[in-house]
């Protein structure tokens, strides 16, 4: 599992669902270059349990991504099939409907894998068969990227373990505020709280005052 922190993040063209059940066939996160910061996000499995409290945690928050002219795309390795049905389903029956942002159908795992998010490796036999060490899905994997389409923050947790939507915001207003101010952020930062030059005499200023 490779850092993509400061490297391009890996471009893709794949199906996914957009609004809440529209399919589009060649999806890119390339339309918000320029634009947009984005907040990508993989998933293990449709139909689960953690997964759902995950979506539907980053909906009931998108006005605070939208704010902030962020994009917030999911992905997972399930086709956009199952997504879609997926979407079909009330969250009160474990479903995701009422998701209106995209989520990608990484159905061949090449997105995973070039994120290096894919659980699992595979191989050819000596007859010429597939095997896999794993169910080849994808780990909690973040990323946040900026307008250039750089990599700036990355996040992997391990299946049984749920994100902080909160924390997912409060990188984008540290990267953000050092955008505009050109100031760093130190531990614990929060929006609305001082940063700090990025030299000795600017941080002992700062650790003067907390």
């Amino acid at each position: 599992m490779g850092v993509l922190v400061g490297k391009k993040a890996p471009s893709f063209r794949a199906a996914a669902i957009v609004n809440g059940g529209e399919i589009v066939n060649d999806f890119s996160l390339d339309q918000y270059l320029g634009k947009n910061e984005v907040v990508f996000f993989f998933y293990p499995k449709d139909f689960t349990f953690v997964c759902p409290s995950e979506l539907h945690a980053f909906q009931n928050n998108i006005e605070e991504f939208e704010k902030r002219g962020v994009k917030v795309v999911a992905c997972s390795t399930d086709t956009e099939e199952s997504h879609w049905g997926w979407l079909q389903m009330s969250k009160d029956h474990g479903g995701i409907k009422g998701i209106q942002y995209p989520i990608v159908a990484d159905t061949n795992k090449t997105i995973s894998d070039s994120y290096g998010v894919l659980l699992g490796e595979y191989d050819y036999d000596e007859t010429g068969a597939l095997i896999a060490t794993n169910t080849m899905i994808a780990y909690r994997g973040l990323f946040l990227i900026d307008k250039d389409g750089i990599v700036r923050h990355q996040l992997v947790n391990d299946l049984p373990l749920g994100r902080n939507v909160e924390e997912a915001i409060r990188m984008v207003d540290a990267l953000q505020f050092f955008e505009k101010n050109g100031e760093v952020c130190p531990a614990n930062w929060k929006s609305g709280e001082d940063g700090m030059t990025a030299s000795f005499d600017g941080v002992a200023d700062y650790l003067s005052k907390h």
